[in-house]
């Protein structure tokens, strides 16, 4: 499936230097607001240390990951609700995405400007979350308007549709994003024509200087304001990362263990979106191919059979599954049959992450 995040913050954050780590890709990344004003897009692997076991197994002839789409939207500044700087531009370009990955800044650097002059991570994720209500409250306003014409015709779907709209502007009135309003499950399905920002799930990445130290009173500031919200943390440095990345891969793993890291910030990044997403990973494996797949955690073996190809879900039979530990402990496929733990599941199976999976179907 295809998973699109978009990258947002104000200007000079940082976000076009973590997009150079995360693609490996040299777009510009100046010291001027609105460096990036057409969304730049990359396609970055996700880490999967699942599959390299697999495939050390299966020997394949390809070996294929999943991926996640990043996308580095244009800095926005106070008023772009209204058009300000490049906000009708950016509101649109965020609206297409399916979440949201929000870089602040968290060091000081004479080198790089701040768009509002002096550092204050808070006032810099308000002013950000701010213009998204503000973009959201507009949009709910004009459907509830309209709904509220359409409902004289007292029509029981119509009536339903203006009562849903009016809790939703009422809570955005109060500052309340779409994401932390109880929900039914249909009326969140209701209210995704309209594409509403703050109804995407939400990470803040705080973005630190090279060194990284251990006290840093932005980075706490923004914890704690992050968990009176419920949203994730991840720490990171742009620019640390973007230099990482230079490196031959042999050297990037015997500087990490250097500096007594086990791994880069951005794996812990990606990781995050794709936790964000409640998403999950299944495995198809064969001599010619293993492969990752990326469903919706709570996903069907029919669901799962429709992500390879829709044959497989219109002629699904039976999933025969075998969990990734079984597969790694009985050095796969033939030594999990031997041992009888190969399983035969029907449509209804809810897939478990790291299950590897053969479809049996008959079109």
């Amino acid at each position: 499936m295809e998973i699109k995040c978009g990258i947002v913050g104000l200007p000079n954050v940082g976000k076009s230097t973590l997009f150079n780590a995360l693609t490996a890709a040299e777009i510009p990344a100046e010291n001027y607001p609105f460096c990036t004003i057409n969304p730049n897009v990359g396609m970055v692997t996700v880490p999967d240390e699942k599959l390299e076991a697999i495939a050390v197994i299966v020997r394949p002839q390809n070996t294929v990951r999943t991926v996640v789409e990043f996308v580095d939207i244009a800095g926005l500044v106070e008023g772009a609700s209204k058009g300000e700087g490049l906000g009708n531009q950016f509101l649109a370009h965020i609206r297409e995405t399916d979440a949201i990955v929000h870089l602040v800044r968290c060091f000081v650097s004479e080198d790089i400007s701040h768009v509002s002059g002096a550092l204050d991570p808070i006032s810099d994720i308000e002013v950000v979350n701010t213009e998204l209500l503000l973009a959201d409250l507009e949009t709910v306003q004009k459907s509830f308007e309209k709904a509220d014409r359409q409902a004289k015709t007292n029509q029981k779907e119509v009536l339903a549709w203006r009562d849903l709209l009016r809790r939703v502007l009422i809570s955005l009135e109060e500052g309340q994003p779409v994401r932390e309003i109880t929900l039914e499950a249909y009326e969140e399905e209701s209210l995704k024509n309209l594409q509403l920002i703050t109804a995407k799930p939400l990470m803040y990445v705080a973005n630190l200087d090279e060194t990284a130290p251990q006290n840093n009173p932005y980075l706490n500031s923004v914890l704690e304001f992050a968990k009176r919200e419920d949203v994730p943390v991840v720490t990171i440095s742009a620019a640390f990362e973007a230099d990482l990345v230079q490196l031959p891969i042999d050297e990037q793993s015997a500087f990490l263990e250097e500096l007594g890291l086990k791994e880069p910030g951005l794996n812990r990044m990606i990781r995050a979106a794709y936790n964000l997403l409640e998403l999950q990973t299944f495995y198809t494996a064969g001599p010619q191919e293993v492969r990752a797949w990326t469903i919706r955690k709570g996903s069907s073996a029919y669901d799962a059979a429709g992500e390879i190809h829709t044959d497989f879900q219109r002629g699904f039979i039976r999933a025969e599954v075998i969990s990734f530990d079984t597969f790694i402990d009985r050095q796969g496929e033939q030594g999990a049959k031997a041992a009888g733990k190969a399983r035969l599941e029907g449509r209804e199976y809810l897939v478990t992450e790291g299950d590897v999976i053969h479809f049996r179907f008959n079109v």
